[in-house]
């Protein structure tokens, strides 16, 4: 898996190369300003992009910014965005576009490997990856609009499972429960929510996200 990573701080960049290089992936590219992150999106044969939000010369949102202008060129480009900081506003533009193989990490989760490993290996597979604490926030302002406020509390552990990019399997071993009542519950959430099911869990979990943030 080639990729590509962009981080303004030495030492958490290193470690990240170091990181993914140990779990078999090819760092193409390890830039620190959001100028080469651009041309390393563009001109490089990646399969996914790890990306801080936050980068030289402007220290805003320049990570982010250049990884969505590369998605307009490229669509579909794999991005799985690292942030310190519960932005719905970063969520959103990331979902904007409806191609899915994107992901919002906190930093902090980068500290641990296999699951910081797992997300990297989602995205690059077409999936979408969601921090629990964004998908909290998320559904915490929507509570507020009363846009979910029908959904069971295991429903809403269900919701909240897929929106992170989790299959009925996976959902069902977490929460100790058989695949057959995970689906009663999808079922249930997508009546409430009147969203239609679909059977491609990353088009599933986008259209969640996108009814949540609106």
């Amino acid at each position: 898996m080639r990729v590509v990573l962009a981080e303004d701080l030495f030492l958490l960049r290193d470690g990240l190369v170091r990181t993914l290089t140990e779990h078999g992936c090819e760092v193409v590219a390890a830039v620190d300003n959001g100028p080469s992150l651009l041309r390393a999106l563009l001109e490089e044969q990646l399969d996914v992009a790890v990306v801080d939000v936050r980068l030289p010369p402007t220290f805003t949102d320049e990570g982010l910014q250049a990884a969505l202008r590369a998605r307009r060129q490229r669509p579909g480009l794999p991005v799985l965005v690292l942030s310190q900081y519960v932005d719905q506003l970063y969520a959103h533009e990331l979902l904007a576009d409806g191609d899915g193989a994107i992901g919002y990490l906190l930093k902090d989760r980068v500290t641990n490997t296999e699951q910081f490993v797992d997300a990297v290996r989602r995205v690059a597979a077409g999936g979408t990856v969601m921090d629990q604490k964004v998908i909290t926030k998320l559904l915490s302002r929507s509570e507020a609009r009363g846009m979910i406020a029908s959904l069971t509390p295991r429903e809403r552990e269900v919701l909240e499972l897929m929106a992170e990019g989790r299959s009925n399997t996976a959902i069902a071993a977490l929460l100790h429960v058989s695949e057959s009542a995970v689906a009663k519950h999808t079922a249930n959430i997508f009546g409430k929510l009147r969203i239609t099911a679909s059977a491609d869990d990353n088009r599933r979990v986008l259209a969640v996200l996108a009814y949540l943030k609106r």
